[in-house]
């Protein structure tokens, strides 16, 4: 069974997410902020965090950093959920000394296609699990 910790601030999306990772079997833990979520991971040591880019205070951007700045942190895999991916030109995939890279393994688009959210999260506990 596989840990998941969810940082988002977005209560409804939280608890749809939630009971979809369940019940495919994951166990998950939540944060409602980027702050929250840097102690749980430190703390919990996820398989997997999937982490909205846009919420107040510590957004996304500066968690997904910190996180792989870590040596405690850096290996677990991160999913960013973003509406913005087009608009910012953010590069999710290439680690480059652009600031405009952002160091996650992979990403989702919002609105949330659930099905994909679980594709990626398997393939993300599977490449870990190897």
């Amino acid at each position: 069974m596989s840990k998941i910790l969810i940082v988002d601030d977005d209560a409804d999306i939280v608890e749809a997410m939630r009971l979809v990772l369940e019940k495919r079997g994951h166990r998950v833990s939540i944060a409602g902020d980027g702050n929250e979520g840097l102690g749980k991971a430190r703390a919990e040591k996820p398989d997997v965090i999937i982490l909205d880019v846009m919420m107040p205070g510590l957004d996304g951007f500066e968690v997904a950093r910190e996180l792989k700045g870590d040596s405690q942190t850096r290996s677990i895999s991160i999913l960013v959920l973003t509406a913005i991916k087009d608009k910012m030109g953010f590069d999710f995939k290439k680690e480059s000394a652009d600031p405009n890279w952002l160091p996650v393994d992979d990403y989702c688009d919002k609105p949330l296609d659930y099905e994909l959210l679980l594709e990626k999260v398997d393939q993300l506990v599977r490449h870990k699990k190897n």
